[in-house]
């Protein structure tokens, strides 16, 4: 009930600020000459996560058993800048936070009552930075271009997800298998190399080689192979290789940044086709009888992409539509369960079944198999009266099929945005539906209700 009148009053609120805000225009930006060709841009963001969680089986939140509970959060709290130094250098740095609740993603070792409780302080860090160099400029008159650049960035290949906007998704969030290596060997979906980026007329293309982070968890040691389970552990990590090609049929999208839009809400016509790879040479390991075997991470991706307007133009409706099919190889019987934002761990005194995945709001995202995930929204008539107010729902459904997993499982999600002011200022509803399998082989689900406030400029 708390949940349902929270939504009840912003929902109230959106209506009355809809009748008036200020145009954004190119945001945060300092100009350093005259035709404003030499700039820095700040962009910053905030999403704000209140949910109502239905808790696996066996879960405590701060030392109390719990079936369910209610909370807030700060998802995201992020800034971006770069600066665009000539036509063909660019730096671009990104710092924030993430994950940020009453009782964890504070400071590294905080504990409990005080200045370092828990869940208080998080780590500020960097997700981006990186310097590029444009070797053959976008021009109206040619058809090709190339950019390379060095350091921390997210030019990681895969899928259209995979380097993903979290300014803009259709959705409330990502599904998060879309970044197959999160918190393993990247940092919060990046890495550190070298990338090239470019295009040939409506032909994209993006490749990277980089340095993953080292990891190094050790393998369960199994009685045969077939009981093997992969953990991630590189030793002196091999250079890795990522790739994303796209063909864009209709109006060509930006590759100024990396970041790929969720939905343009019909502003665009955008019909695009994509697949990519990631190969990690020797990053996983099993063991079997003392014998520690490598194996390499070979993920591969194909996508489609739709965003356009329908129906009269006065009514400025939109559909957007994405479908991905991830095939996952990292090792016989990989697994990683995650829980976004899980405040729960285990009652160690809960004697039922438990979920395989573990407490809280932990679900099978990550493994060796494959996955289908699509997802769908329409933007819906403007009012002439509350022109700016504009109402989305969407659904999302995933399929996923793990080696490690006796039976397959499956997720379903639906919900609404509704824009204040495009995403600059938005509120977005939606339940979700996780899959759980328990330690005496049933299968059930868990539900979630999430309501975010977005912010940025």
């Amino acid at each position: 009930m708390r949940i349902i009148f929270i939504v009840f009053c912003l929902l109230i609120s959106a209506s009355s600020l809809a009748q008036g805000s200020m145009d954004y225009g190119s945001g945060l930006k300092i100009n350093l000459n005259d035709d404003g060709s030499k700039n820095l841009r700040f962009i910053l963001w905030n999403q704000i996560w209140m949910r109502s969680t239905e808790m696996n089986p066996g879960t405590m939140v701060a030392d109390e058993p719990t079936s369910s509970t209610t909370d807030i959060g700060n998802r995201r709290l992020r800034i971006l800048a770069y600066a665009q130094i000539s036509p063909r250098y660019l730096i671009v740095t990104h710092v924030g936070i993430n994950n940020q609740s009453f009782i964890n993603g504070g400071v590294a070792g905080g504990g409990g009552t005080g200045g370092n409780g828990a869940g208080k302080k998080p780590g500020l860090f960097f997700h981006d930075a990186w310097n590029e160099y444009a070797i053959i400029l976008p021009q109206a008159e040619k058809k090709f271009s190339l950019t390379v650049g060095a350091g921390l960035h997210y030019y990681m290949g895969l899928s259209r997800m995979t380097m993903g906007s979290t300014l803009n998704f259709l959705a409330i969030d990502a599904p998060i298998f879309n970044w197959p290596l999160i918190e393993a060997s990247d940092q919060f979906a990046r890495q550190v190399g070298l990338f090239a980026k470019g295009k040939y007329g409506k032909f994209e293309y993006r490749m990277s080689f980089n340095k993953p982070y080292a990891t190094n968890l050790q393998p369960i040691d199994a009685s045969n192979a077939d009981l093997a389970r992969a953990v991630d552990n590189n030793g002196n990590p091999e250079w890795s290789t990522a790739g994303y090609f796209e063909y864009q049929f209709l109006d060509s999208e930006s590759n100024f940044l990396p970041y790929k839009v969720g939905t343009y809400l019909g502003t665009k016509k955008v019909f695009n086709i994509g697949a990519g790879f990631y190969n990690g040479p020797n990053s996983t390991q099993t063991s079997v009888n003392s014998v520690v075997e490598n194996h390499n991470i070979n993920l591969f991706a194909g996508d489609v992409f739709l965003d356009m307007p329908i129906g009269k133009k006065e009514n400025k409706m939109a559909i957007t539509a994405y479908g991905a099919f991830y095939s996952y190889d990292f090792g016989p019987n990989y697994l990683r369960n995650v829980g976004i934002m899980n405040i729960g761990v285990a009652d160690p005194n809960f004697t039922g079944a438990r979920a395989l995945a573990g407490a809280g709001n932990a679900q099978p995202t990550i493994g060796t198999g494959n996955i289908f995930y699509t997802q769908a929204g329409i933007l819906l008539p403007h009012q002439a009266e509350k022109p700016k107010l504009r109402i989305q729902p969407f659904a999302a459904y995933t399929y996923k099929d793990f080696e490690a997993l006796d039976t397959n499982i499956s997720n379903f999600d639906i919900g609404a945005n509704f824009f204040i002011d495009g995403h600059h200022a938005k509120i977005t509803t939606q339940y979700s539906s996780r899959p759980l399998v328990l330690n005496n082989n049933d299968k059930t689900s868990k539900g979630e209700f999430i309501l975010q406030l977005q912010i940025y400029l």
